[in-house]
């Protein structure tokens, strides 16, 4: 596929707009680290919930969703669907916790809620190795979706596609701050959203698709279209459905689906106005993420069944592309390279403009804790506020540099997706737990981060150094839940608790309330006005409310009216009770 004049116009004309943003927004970034990192708390919450969108709207999403349509049919997507779970827990239950902290990032909690000498080790440490580590493998996964994309549409190697798409990333990042981020994101959303809607109704028009009821009528189509797995395959049951809805979401840490909230997440909470706002903002995200996006995906997905059925025949149409990123995740840019010329010039645009709001918001939150919780607290504690911008900024350069190495040595999506979920396996609990425990301390979250990622590792490469069969990535992620929800949980009983005057101070700024702080509040004190039993409520409503506009959806694109009207008035229901429990609540 070669893209036309009028398609680099459009490509570059956005190029220029992010850049203009960024650049316009640099001098009032630039100020301090408050407005560098968090846009200077003052931002509405339809702004960050956009921009919580358009984050997770990201260049390997709709790669991913169609390497698993492919591989285990629309029931597959229940691996990442469940997070929703966790996503309206944080909605109604941490968003007003983590905006009432007051700290710079989410790190920085870390010495709120522990004492000592390895409360500091535990922030200096995770600033690295969530920061750096953790946060370049996910851009990694991020770029590796550019690079297909690169090879397919414009027929790029992943060099010089990685360059191309990098540089103005970089550029608006480290001019514009989280502000410039916020501002670009909006568009970047637009842009996406209207990208891939268009793509899935230009490609349902493709004479080898003709038309939506011939695509769901399909052979290779129609065994695809169910909403749960084959409760006669088993392994798929447990892999997709029983799996992530009983032990995924809650278990897990996963970037932008953290139990308890965190990452990006959390620094967008942090930016918000007031409580309200976080609030708001989350909830914008979790419903838009779930129930408005999915459907231009999956459609594409099961279209490239009817033209790409194998990998095979990905490879005779794109005999260019290198071997090692030939997977089932390709068969999104395949599809999009059917699409006419100057629409295809937008679909483009968007592809980038997904990439870019990934990879901004990933680089911005690494270089604050980079800047804020490891360079300010342990090399310089002294630096200016000019100074961590500064730091901010050459991080920022360096951690895109980084991550484009590690790109080059990843193959599929679906890879670096198992490989996140495993290494975070087991320290979810912690991190919904550590809030309203007082047992939990430092070391309970460093025996956690430790352990997960050693029976990540162990699980990876033990079968090649021991000599053993490869485990299947169910059995390794209910191991590594269970050992290393074991190992923390251990090791919370048998250390000490962070000293009781951290604890108080913790309580008196959060209020987190309930019985387990009763050796820290007085009995009056706990018992009154824990929203947590009511905020779980709204949690199991508000996710009732989005998975029935999400397959409502989905019934009334498979033209079964009835089921789809059943889940409107079930979506109905839903929210106005969230409504009046809410009311409760507020």
């Amino acid at each position: 596929m070669v893209l036309q004049t009028l398609d680099w116009i459009i490509i570059t004309s956005f190029f220029g707009v992010y850049l203009i943003i960024g650049f316009l927004v640099s001098r009032r970034s630039g100020q301090n680290a408050t407005e560098f990192f968090l846009s200077g708390r003052n931002m509405p919450w339809w702004l960050l919930g956009v921009s919580m969108v358009a984050t997770t709207f990201s260049t390997d999403t709709p790669n991913l969703v169609a390497d698993i349509v492919r591989q285990n049919g629309v029931a597959g997507n229940w691996v990442w669907w469940a997070f929703l779970l966790t996503g309206m827990l944080t909605v109604f239950v941490y968003a007003r916790l983590w905006r009432r902290s007051g700290v710079l990032t989410d790190l920085e909690f870390y010495e709120i809620r522990y004492s000592g000498k390895a409360a500091a080790f535990l922030r200096g440490f995770r600033a690295l190795y969530l920061g750096v580590l953790f946060n370049i493998l996910v851009m990694a996964a991020v770029c590796l979706a550019m690079i297909k994309i690169g090879g397919v549409l414009l027929g790029l190697s992943p060099v010089k596609t990685l360059i191309l798409a990098s540089v103005v990333t970089v550029l608006y990042s480290t001019f514009g701050g989280l502000r410039g981020i916020l501002f670009t994101d909006l568009i970047q959303f637009a842009i996406a959203m209207v990208g891939s809607v268009g793509a899935a109704i230009f490609i349902l028009d493709l004479p080898e698709i003709g038309g939506l009821q011939n695509l769901l009528s399909h052979s290779q189509v129609a065994t695809k279209l169910s909403f749960l797995p084959d409760f006669n395959n088993t392994d798929l049951l447990v892999t997709a459905l029983i799996l992530p809805l009983a032990v995924q979401w809650w278990s897990v840490w996963y970037p932008g689906s953290e139990p308890g909230g965190g990452g990006y997440i959390a620094q967008r909470m942090l930016s918000s106005k007031n409580e309200k706002h976080a609030i708001g903002a989350t909830l914008f995200f979790n419903v838009a993420h779930y129930a408005l996006r999915p459907w231009p995906w999956i459609l594409v997905a099961l279209a490239s069944l009817v033209v790409f059925p194998d990998l095979a025949a990905l490879k005779v149409a794109f005999p260019a592309v290198d071997d090692q990123v030939i997977g089932h995740d390709l068969a999104y840019p395949a599809m999009l390279s059917l699409l006419p010329v100057g629409f295809m010039g937008l679909v483009v645009a968007s592809l980038i403009a997904a990439f870019m709001s990934t990879i901004s918001t990933h680089l911005n939150w690494g270089a604050s804790y980079i800047a804020h919780d490891f360079y300010r607290r342990f090399i310089n504690p002294t630096a200016d506020e000019k100074k961590l911008v500064l730091v901010g900024r050459i991080s920022t350069v360096g951690l895109m540099t980084v991550t484009c190495i590690f790109a080059l040595l990843l193959s599929n999506a679906l890879q670096a997706f198992q490989i996140l979920l495993q290494i975070g396996a087991g320290t979810g609990l912690l991190f919904i737990l550590r809030w309203f425990w007082w047992r939990i301390n430092p070391y309970s979250e460093i025996t956690a981060m430790a352990a997960s990622f050693l029976f990540a590792l162990y699980f990876e490469i033990g079968h090649e150094l021991m000599g053993f069969s490869p485990l299947t990535s169910t059995f390794k992620l209910l191991c590594g839940v269970s050992l290393t929800t074991i190992a923390w949980f251990t090791v919370t009983l048998i250390t000490k608790p962070s000293d009781k005057q951290t604890l108080q101070r913790f309580t008196q700024l959060i209020n987190p309330g309930g019985p387990g702080w009763s050796k820290i509040y007085s009995p009056a004190e706990t018992s009154t006005g824990w929203d947590v039993p009511r905020g779980i409520l709204c949690m199991f409503l508000g996710s009732i409310f989005v998975y029935s506009v999400l397959f409502g959806t989905g019934y009334f694109i498979y033209n079964q009216i009835n089921n789809a009207a059943i889940l409107l008035v079930i979506a109905l229901i839903s929210a106005f009770s969230l409504y009046r429990v809410w009311q409760k609540i507020n």
